[in-house]
């Protein structure tokens, strides 16, 4: 037993955790506090598997944090939350997770407080980081097109044809309706009502909005259900819009790689690029915040209200370039 002690030390010294056999065993056994926190997300809030396990992998993150000091989740004080940020900062975690990693910590414990496990929110007076100054990235008309142009590329083969045109379309559908990937993966054919010009859309927490398409996704969905998803299915049955060959689901990791695939000889792009770029495009050419709110589903305006900063920016450009009295060379706008 002495040299099992002896051992324990030796590992606390090295990683940082102490009692290393007696973590691994702890880590083994989930932890019913946040089993029970993980079953109110996915059943009381209806939350997406993929968002609840997001919240699980932070949760796991600051516990294993707070195990290196000694300390249980329950017994966690503001001190330890402010450190945790601290560290994550330290490590070159951007402010946009760090901030995520808060919210699910605030979301937990003010669970723990409801349900009066704890007395006292540890959360509190704790500042999340500025990320409205966090802009997102996007697109600007002509990448989108040369995107389309490089997806649309096919060999000789049938399937080749096939897959190009899938994937033409869903580039089409992402920026004219600004989805997300798991939402435009799970679109089922009696989702579409191109007759009326939309399409529904099953969000975060399970929530169905309306997403309008512009003519050029109706077109290119029209075609790519007349032709390229026929020859996806070589005769098998999918209730889903979006097919790989076989009539197979659709992954994420698929649908990323195609875009960067076709985004391969100009800037690197991604599926929230073309999600960004429609937003900033319609608050560049005059729409209202509440319209964005609702095409991309965010559950708080304040979500969208980062989108003012990107066409303010461009203004500001605009202005400078175009304004006798606004360009930096001190043109005073006389003949």
């Amino acid at each position: 037993m002495r040299s099992d002690n002896k051992r324990d030390t030796g590992d606390r010294r090295g990683a940082g955790v102490g009692r290393s056999g007696d973590r691994d065993e702890q880590a083994a056994r989930p932890d019913p506090i946040v089993t029970g926190f993980l079953d109110y997300l996915k059943v009381e809030k209806g939350l997406t598997p993929l968002t609840v396990g997001a919240y699980k992998s932070d949760l796991i993150q600051f516990a294993e944090y707070l195990a290196a000091r000694r300390r249980e989740l329950t017994e966690a004080r503001r001190e330890d939350i402010r450190a945790f940020l601290s560290q994550l900062f330290a490590n070159g975690v951007k402010d946009r997770s760090v901030a995520r990693k808060l919210s699910t910590l605030r979301h937990f414990y003010k669970y723990l407080l409801l349900d009066r496990i704890i007395k006292q929110d540890p959360t509190l007076e704790i500042d999340s980081p500025k990320q409205w100054k966090v802009l997102p990235k996007s697109l600007a008309a002509s990448e989108i097109d040369s995107m389309m142009e490089s997806a649309g590329q096919a060999g000789d083969s049938k399937l080749s044809a096939a897959l190009a045109q899938r994937d033409q379309t869903m580039l089409e559908v992402f920026y004219a309706g600004g989805m997300r990937v798991s939402e435009i993966i799970n679109v089922k054919l009696e989702d579409l009502k191109l007759e009326l010009g939309y399409i529904l859309v099953l969000g975060k927490g399970e929530k169905e909005r309306i997403v309008p398409i512009g003519k050029a996704a109706q077109d290119r969905i029209s075609a790519f259900l007349a032709d390229g998803r026929v020859a996806l299915l070589n005769g098998k049955i999918s209730s889903l819009l979006f097919v790989q060959r076989g009539g197979r689901r659709l992954t994420r990791q698929r649908v990323w790689q195609m875009v960067k695939d076709a985004s391969a000889s100009g800037r690197h792009a991604s599926p929230h690029m073309l999600r960004h770029s429609c937003a900033t495009h319609m608050v560049e050419n005059g729409a209202d915040l509440r319209t964005v709110q609702t095409i991309l589903g965010h559950a708080d305006i304040s979500t969208s209200q980062i989108y003012t900063h990107v066409a303010l920016d461009r203004l500001k450009t605009v202005y400078r370039n175009f304004h006798p009295r606004g360009k930096r060379t001190g043109t005073t706008g006389k003949p």
